[in-house]
Order: C-alpha cells, then structure tokens, then sequence
C-alpha cells in the first residue's frame, strides 16, 4: 500500500535524521573551503555547529506535523528561539554579517543536495514530498537569516547605545565644569560688590583670583582630571572610528603570548599597588601563538586597567593558557559587577551570548566526554548599587575590544555579579593557517 503524502514527509524526516552528522560535517567543509569565510576557521567543532542541530531538529519535526497543528507551531516557536540565539552567538564569537548570511547559504546547499540523494535512493518517496520538503527549508533557511540577522542588528544597535551613555556623560562633565566656572565668576563678582575698598583693592583681590590657595588649588586639580579624561574619551574614540571604518588591518606574526601578558601585568603593578589592589597573573611564561601582538596587547591592557580602575578592594587576576587549538586570556576582578540595565545592555548581551555559547558548547563536550571551558553563567547578576560599574568611557573601551576580537576572529566572553565581580575571557586561534 503507498504511504500517504504525510507518511513519505514523515518517512523523509526520518531519513535525514540518520544523515545529521552527515549534512553538518559537509556543512563545516564548505564553510571552510569558502575564502570569505574566516571567522568560523577560529572555532572548535562544537562552538561552530552553535544552535543548528537544534535548528534542524525543529525542521524535522515541522516535517513531521500537521499543517496547523501543535506540533508544527512548537517547531516554528524553537526555529525562531534558535535563529536569535544563533545570532546571538554570532555576533559574540566576531562574526561579520555577511558571514553570518553565507554559513546560513551553505547550510541550505548542504539540507537540499541531502534531500535529493535521500529521494534517489528511496523510489517510494515521490517527488510532490521532495518539493514540499524543499518549500519547508526555504523557510527555514529565511527565517533563521531573518532571526538571526535581526538580533545581530540589535546587539550592533546596543554598542551605539552605550557609546551615547558615555558621551552624554561626558557632556555632563563639560556641563559640570562650565557650572563650576560659572560658580567662580559670580563669587569673584560677589567679592567685588562687597568690596567696600574701592577699585584699586578690588583689582587687587582679582589679581589673586578671588579665592583662597586651597579653592584654587581644588579647582586646578578638578579641572585638570576632567580635561584628562576628555582627551582620553577623544582618543578612544578616534580608536574606535578606525576600527569601524575597516581603516586597520592585522598583521600575523609569531610571538609569546606569555611574555607579552606578564610584561603588561608587571608594568602595571605600581598602579594596582597605588589603588591597594592585588594584580595575580595565572599562566605559562611561555605561551607560543600566532595573531598580531600589538592588538592582543590592547585588548589585554584594556581589559586589565578597567578592572583595576573600577575594582574597590580586592584585585585583578590575569590568567592564560591554551585550549585545544585556540589560546585564551581572562581578566577577573573582584569589583561590584557591572551593571546590565538600559544603559548598558551591550554587556546584557554579552552576557546572554556567553550563556548561549556555554549552553551548545556543553552539549558538544558532553559527547566527547570532555568539560566545557566557556564561562558559566554568575549565580547572582549584578544589579545597581552605590559602587557598581558603569562609568564614562567604559562602554567604548568594551566596543574596542569587541572590534579587536572581531578583526582577530576572537570570542569575547563575559561573566559578571555583584557577589563575585566580573571576569572577561578572550578566546584566540593559535593559528591563523596563513591568512593575513
């Protein structure tokens, strides 16, 4: 007796599910073979296959449903949790979006030649039960770039909104010291009305500005720290319109990656002891990689003084080592945690990514029998207190390290509480396979 229309989708669900390692170890080859595709080189099996066995679960089973039914809307629902935890992920790891668009392309490619040599081989399948599999993958495929490009859109529109908080909180400092001026102004005035010596002594008293040594000494100091920390914003600033603008490019050598961490780490004791801080340094003294060392350098350095400046008491620890073909960097302080409210939902998402990727990365660990390395999820997210972190500047230096990572094709982890402090975790290729 032929099988039905639902019974031969049924039948093919069944029979793509015995080709899923099939369809994704071509899938990663054809990423790979792809010279546009760099970022994805730098991942382990596990972070690259992400949350698309999951994707593909939900197509099974969409295969599988009656039109209309509860099952079919369960596989809509989990495709498009999927799709935006996909890309999510993505964005975390230092994909660029046309990355992002063209694995998604491979994808399909690899799911519809599996199909038609599924059909070829089962001449009880007819062809109606290809095409409306095909129909369902094109779906599918849409709606994953769909998901996935959208959240990566949103995490991009989340860094822009961290840069305003930090330039309104610049322009808040310039509005404080403009007040401040003003302030010194109306006092000197005020001292000229009241100085009933007359004009001569009243030119005196300008003359020695009108406030006593300590109020003058106060404001130079006030001023001056401002004035440091605009040029400081400027700068990075101008660091981060480059690194946008694609106007710098990494130049791959070889080079100590244990060496380079520990001399940062030992340039910048004094300031740790000045603040009374602890700055640990965990690692080989010899860590042997490839990457370009004055990027890495800078996103060791600014990882490092952020969380010296910003921790109250405790310290900083510098950890580093290898990880099968990557080597990683993390920077953990002890500080209040950084907060994950509307101002700076960059590192919400940073946060939310690093769960997605320990999430799938388990998965692919447990079925080696090997133990995750990506940072677990803080027991206890940080929440707004009187000390906690977030203060002008941070949210551009944090948009400069995932512009780095991005151009190193690292991944910028994050995990960050108010009862155990934040820690920052870079995962690097070793190699970069002769790619400039």
């Amino acid at each position: 007796m032929p099988l039905t229309p639902g019974q031969q989708l049924v039948a093919l669900s069944d029979l793509l599910a015995t080709r899923r390692e099939a369809i994704l170890s071509t899938w990663r080859k054809l990423d790979r073979a792809d010279p546009e595709q760099m970022t994805g080189r730098a991942l382990t099996i596990g972070q690259f296959l992400d949350h698309v066995p999951a994707i593909l679960d939900a197509y099974e089973l969409r295969l599988r449903s009656r039109p209309g039914g509860a099952d079919a809307r369960t596989a809509e629902v989990e495709k498009k949790q999927e799709g935006i935890k996909h890309g999510l992920h993505r964005w975390q790891q230092g994909y660029r979006l046309k990355e992002l668009i063209s694995e998604c392309g491979h994808l399909q490619l690899c799911v519809f030649e599996e199909l038609g040599g599924i059909v070829a081989a089962h001449p009880e399948l007819e062809p109606a039960a290809l095409s409306e599999a095909h129909r369902q993958l094109l779906r599918l495929i849409n709606d994953a770039i769909g998901e996935s490009a959208a959240q990566y859109e949103r995490m991009q529109q989340a860094e822009a909104a961290s840069r305003v908080v930090d330039l309104t909180s610049a322009m808040a400092t310039v509005d404080e010291l403009e007040q401040r001026r003003a302030t010194l102004i109306h006092q000197a005035v005020h001292d000229l009305n009241s100085d009933v010596l007359g004009v001569s002594m009243a030119a005196t008293m300008v003359g020695r500005t009108g406030m006593d040594e300590a109020d003058r000494l106060e404001a130079a100091k006030f001023l001056q720290r401002a004035t440091q920390g605009l040029t400081t914003m400027l700068a990075e600033l101008m660091d981060l319109a480059r690194l946008e603008a694609g106007q710098e490019d990494r130049a791959i050598a070889a080079f100590d990656a244990g060496a380079l961490i520990t001399e940062l780490c030992d340039a910048n004791q004094p300031f740790a002891h000045e603040r009374k801080l602890f700055l640990k340094t965990e690692g080989p003294a010899n860590l042997d990689v490839e990457g370009d060392a004055d990027k890495v350098r800078r996103v060791a350095k600014n990882l490092l003084v952020n969380a010296l400046k910003y921790t109250v008491e405790g310290g900083v620890t510098v950890g580093w080592g290898e990880e099968k073909e990557n080597w990683w960097l993390s920077v953990k302080d002890t500080g209040p945690g950084m907060l994950t409210d509307e101002g700076t939902s960059m590192v919400d998402g940073l946060q939310e990514a690093t769960a997605s990727a320990k999430e799938s990365d388990e998965k692919s660990a447990a079925i080696k029998g090997e133990t995750s390395q990506v940072l677990p999820s803080p027991e206890e997210p940080a929440t707004p207190t009187a000390h906690s972190r977030h203060h002008p500047g941070e949210g551009i230096g944090l948009s400069i390290v995932k512009r780095l990572c991005e151009l190193l094709d690292a991944s910028l982890e994050i995990a960050s509480s108010a009862g155990s402090g934040t820690t920052f975790r870079v995962v690097f290729p070793r190699r970069y396979r002769g790619r400039p």
